[in-house]
């Protein structure tokens, strides 16, 4: 495994377009930046797929732009609306089967922890509701049952994005969508609430229209990792398309969901605390 950066050979640079050029140029790699230095150096591709006022962009946006070591982090994904921006970021990222992210997480943070023993290399699995709530439930409560030190990215649009609408298990109780006309039939899943009693020391439940306090919990969630056990950050990451709001209209809807399901909230243990007090 090298222990360098990759970075296009020099016989390949000139025919690289623009964009591609600036994220080995203009990335986040040996620089102290964050989410109030977005637009001064580039995390993502600006020609990402993502439907116009997509959630899940801001949100991944967001996230990578708190990393506190860019280079020395690993994100881990699976497929999904996530996916598409993930693909095409200035970070080291590893695509998985659909739901078994942290399982990949796990055995990769174990071997990085062996090839590299005096560094920290941060894992960060980053991925959407379905992925965790749905099919990867399993697999995400036993990383957090074995007290692995990763930090698990809810990107929450409350929907199966980019299949067409079907309703996921965090849909809210009700919601119509394209693929369930008639509501969907049961509450949301209480993802936050079970990574509290499920080992994870730090979690917090924020919405893309605060971007300061996701970049906050996100390298507070991944620095409390390193040392202490699992952490869980939950994102509200509305979707223009599938939940039928002008996509201008993105920060708007989750201003509103702040004032109900997506209230903030945090949780930690004694531990944790004591160890934020000296940070």
């Amino acid at each position: 495994m090298s222990v360098r950066n990759i970075t296009p050979v020099k016989e390949f640079e000139d025919i690289l377009p623009k964009e591609y050029k600036d994220l080995v140029n203009k990335g986040p790699f040996n620089n102290k930046k964050s989410v109030d230095d977005l637009g001064t150096f580039k995390e993502i591709i600006e020609e990402h797929p993502h439907c116009a006022g997509c959630g899940v962009s801001l949100g991944i946006r967001l996230a990578l732009a708190s990393l506190p070591s860019p280079e020395d982090s690993l994100v881990v994904g699976t497929p999904g609306c996530s996916f598409f921006a993930l693909s095409q970021s200035a970070v080291n990222y590893s695509n998985t089967a659909f739901g078994n992210q942290n399982a990949v997480a796990t055995g990769l943070k174990r071997m990085l922890q062996i090839r590299y023993p005096d560094k920290h290399k941060d894992v960060i699995v980053m991925v959407g509701d379905g992925g965790i709530a749905d099919i990867g439930l399993d697999l995400t409560l036993h990383s957090w049952f074995r007290k692995e030190k990763i930090t698990t990215i809810m990107l929450d649009n409350e929907v199966y994005g980019n299949t067409g609408g079907q309703e996921s298990g965090m849909s809210m109780k009700g919601r119509v969508l394209n693929m369930a006309p008639t509501g969907k039939k049961f509450d949301k899943i209480p993802v936050f609430d079970m990574a509290e009693v499920s080992g994870c020391v730090y979690g917090a439940r924020v919405t893309v229209a605060n971007p300061k306090k996701v970049g906050q919990v996100v390298r507070n969630a991944i620095l409390i990792a390193r040392e202490i056990g699992p952490t869980y950050v939950q994102i509200f990451t509305p979707c223009p398309t599938n939940m039928k709001f002008p996509p201008d209209q993105t920060i708007k809807i989750a201003k509103e969901a702040q004032k109900d399901q997506y209230s903030y909230k945090e949780f930690m243990t004694d531990e944790v605390a004591e160890y934020l007090k000296n940070i």
